[in-house]
């Protein structure tokens, strides 16, 4: 039985997918390969999603996201985390200033680098934990909060964190429960070898390359309103909510290598994010419903943070990774 559910507007759902090729073009007029990466940093974008992106140094994370901003026409802030930096630091602080009509001396809130419409946070992992919370705050309720008084952030808000997978001395590793925020958990790799030969070749000459805007904010947040009309088969949603249900040890659906290799699964957040991340797939490949495919497309990138590994899977060289596959395999 399918799901009943309004379809979006046709011509709107091919402008969609239209913008959406032409984001990913712009893009790689300056990103040389990485196309899952951008492809997925997309979905997330118009799933209301955010994102975590791990790499080594010199993958081009940060011109990535850059470029993105450039391509739809957004403010754009970096934020620099380090052992120092404090909850005010990014959200804004109050300062004490006098009222030049009244000659009192007032509360004026300055607000910090966290207002803008995309945010890469690098190398969230080397500040505290309470400055990661503040961010991670800001993610799920867009606002802040000083002095008793709301202050909403721009729309659309968009977080790409990075971490750097080595130099892991004196960091501060996100907390499973605050990995779970995020949509995608993204890994850059290292390009491959004609890849790299068209990275040195561009970068080591005068090129000069104009990304031209593709979405202003008003479309972007249209667009977003657009994927969560995408009708989803009942077929595919328990598809997806299985999926995740298997990742659970000790449960019912769980198959014997989950019990065996995990210590705890995926939350209901990842069957949500599964879905919507679907719709807006599906609609960037020209297609107004959601398939099985598409589910398992988004699988790894939404359940690689989501589940914990054990001792026994250390122990036979599995990582969050190969059960994901192992599991993707047992649910076909």
């Amino acid at each position: 039985m399918t799901q009943v559910t309004t379809s979006p507007n046709v011509d709107t759902a091919e402008a969609f997918t239209r913008h959406f090729t032409q984001l990913r073009k712009e893009i790689g007029k300056i990103v040389v390969g990485q196309d899952d990466i951008i492809e997925q940093l997309l979905i997330s974008l118009f799933s209301r999603g955010h994102c975590i992106l791990v790499g080594v140094p010199g993958l081009a994370k940060t011109l990535l996201i850059r470029t993105l901003a450039q391509s739809l026409n957004l403010s754009f802030n970096r934020i620099q985390f380090t052992p120092d930096l404090m909850p005010g630091d990014i959200t804004g602080t109050e300062i004490i200033e006098e009222d030049p009509s009244t000659r009192k001396k007032v509360f004026k809130f300055i607000r910090g680098p966290l207002f803008a419409n995309i945010i890469l946070a690098d190398e969230i992992n080397r500040t505290p934990p309470k400055t990661q919370a503040a961010l991670l705050e800001s993610m799920q309720e867009y606002h802040v909060t000083a002095g008793g008084v709301q202050h909403d952030l721009k729309m659309p808000f968009f977080v790409l964190a990075t971490q750097n997978p080595i130099e892991q001395e004196g960091t501060y590793p996100l907390p499973e429960a605050q990995l779970d925020r995020f949509m995608f958990n993204l890994w850059l790799d290292y390009p491959a070898f004609q890849e790299e030969l068209d990275i040195v070749s561009q970068t080591t000459t005068s090129r000069d390359v104009t990304v031209e805007n593709v979405l202003d904010s008003r479309q972007i947040i249209d667009y977003q309103h657009l994927v969560r009309e995408v009708p989803v088969p009942d077929s595919v949603l328990e598809y997806a909510v299985r999926l995740v249900t298997r990742t659970r040890p000790n449960t019912a659906d769980a198959p014997d290598f989950v019990n065996k290799y995990m210590s705890w699964g995926a939350g209901p957040r990842a069957s949500q994010y599964l879905i919507i991340g679907g719709k807006a797939r599906a609609l960037a490949h020209g297609r107004f419903n959601v398939t099985e495919e598409d589910i398992r497309s988004l699988a790894i990138p939404v359940l690689r943070h989501r589940i914990v590994n054990n001792y026994a899977a250390e122990a036979d060289g599995l990582n969050s990774v190969a059960l994901i596959s192992q599991l993707l395999d047992h649910s076909e």
